[in-house]
């Protein structure tokens, strides 16, 4: 099921909500939602529910088992054991396709290519799993006692199918007990519908101008290769963010706190700040499990920067460029890391931000093309090597007809809503007005989003893939 349907915003939630609010206790609430997460999840993966079932039984036992065990071998013989099998699920359904394909094409094998369809979301759910199997073996979090909670835990449909990687310290208290105030059910929905609106009315149209100068990249002119590119920036950032936005939004609704997953993130001034505010549980889950791991009996700091950048490469997808993209955020990290921070702030912040965003401009140009001869093509275009000159009239044409949409897209990078809220805080007065307004805006646009949903055949998160 996807949130930006019709069919999930007037029925599924409605009447989600409206069963929740009717049953009492903590306990029954919990039900609820576990029976409608896995309907949200079978409706689209009727199948692939029970891999994720039985991925939470071999999690909870072996939390189970870590708690007996504590102190000895064998428990970390378990811990060890659940992690591996996590990875080996996700290495089976996401990467033996392209494992296959280049063991055949270096080694001129002929091993049959699987065909397996990738769950979605199984990177989010697996990541979940083996975050809480290392907390409960490193003591950080208790495990947990009742399947029951824990299935909860990993079945909760705001942030099932792509995130934010929600970690079980985040919500462990709330499985237990929580509340809704008046409050919540203003912030949910209003971060609910804002989510919505950056995934219809500026990541999908911002997609048109991707599938326009991107999608035919062959004849694209220098100055469509790098506006296309720049607009693709943009959709993954409203799509991803926007997902992120509502899943949040729905987990206020039900009393569940979610950690931030966006801060803004081209307002940075560097690579690292950039993903600092970039898909911030991602990049703190390998921050907090990988990049001190001992490599070949140390840590290595360098060594552990590169294997972080080269997971997280891995993690978008089967396919080399998603590895080449890893690797080249990686690598001005570590130039930047090399530089200094002190060093780093004494350049021009005006020369800091137009080498970010033209980094972060190419990075994505590298995310978009899974066809490496494309992406060959896309450099040679970028760095005016394309043979179909400096600018086309088409991309004069898209530009005019698009200004707007840019304009928007650009101005909500902005942290709009924060800088409007610490404007209401200085005048008590202007808080009564700042939330009737936001209720107002909130609804226009559910409106707006609705009728541009109308006629919407699919539109799904790009993160799904992932």
């Amino acid at each position: 099921m996807i949130f930006s349907r019709l069919f999930f915003i007037y029925f599924f939630l409605p009447l989600c909500l409206a069963v929740y609010a009717l049953v009492k206790g903590t306990d029954k609430k919990n039900t609820v939602l576990i029976v409608f997460s896995l309907i949200f999840y079978a409706w689209g993966e009727p199948l692939y529910v029970f891999l994720m079932l039985f991925s939470a039984v071999v999690n909870y036992s072996a939390g189970i088992l870590l708690n007996t065990l504590r102190g000895q071998k064998a428990g970390t013989v378990i811990a060890a054991s659940a992690v591996i099998y996590d990875l080996l699920m996700l290495g089976i359904f996401k990467y033996s396709g392209f494992i296959a394909e280049n063991i055949n094409a270096l080694f001129s094998c002929s091993l049959p290519v699987p065909d397996i369809r990738l769950p979605i979301g199984i990177s989010f759910y697996t990541f979940q799993t083996i975050s809480y199997i290392i907390d409960v073996q490193w003591e950080t979090v208790k495990p947990q006692q009742s399947f029951k909670k824990f299935l909860l835990y990993i079945t909760l449909f705001p942030q099932l199918v792509a995130g934010p990687i929600v970690r079980y310290s985040t919500i462990e208290k709330e499985i237990d007990s929580r509340s809704v105030s008046a409050e919540d059910i203003a912030y949910g929905f209003n971060r609910l519908i804002l989510g919505l609106s950056k995934k219809v009315l500026l990541a999908n149209q911002l997609s048109i101008i991707v599938d326009g100068t991107l999608g035919a990249i062959g004849s694209s002119s220098f100055v469509g290769a790098w506006f296309g590119a720049a607009a693709y920036a943009l959709q993954i950032y409203f799509d991803f963010s926007g997902y992120s936005d509502i899943a949040i939004g729905l987990g206020r609704l039900f009393g569940f706190h979610f950690n931030e997953n966006f801060d803004h993130p081209f307002i940075c001034r560097d690579i690292t700040e950039f993903w600092q505010r970039w898909h911030i549980s991602l990049s703190t889950f390998f921050r907090d499990y990988l990049l001190y791991v001992p490599i070949f009996g140390k840590r290595r700091k360098y060594g552990g920067l590169f294997l972080v950048w080269l997971c997280t490469g891995i993690w978008h997808g089967a396919s080399w460029n998603f590895i080449i993209w890893g690797i080249y955020y990686g690598l001005f990290v570590f130039f930047e890391m090399k530089l200094g921070k002190k060093r780093v702030k004494k350049v021009p912040a005006v020369i800091r931000h137009i080498y970010s965003k033209i980094v972060i401009v190419i990075g994505f140009g590298i995310f978009y093309f899974e066809d490496l001869s494309k992406l060959g093509r896309f450099f040679r275009t970028i760095f005016g090597f394309g043979g179909n000159g400096f600018i086309a009239i088409r991309d004069k044409i898209t530009f005019v007809n698009n200004v707007n949409l840019i304009l928007a897209a650009l101005i909500c990078t902005f942290p709009l809503i924060a800088g409007m809220k610490k404007l209401a805080a200085r005048s008590g007065g202007a808080r009564c007005v700042l939330s009737a307004s936001a209720a107002l805006v909130s609804a226009a646009l559910l409106v707006i989003t609705s009728i541009m949903l109308v006629d919407a055949t699919t539109n799904p998160f790009l993160y799904f893939r992932f």
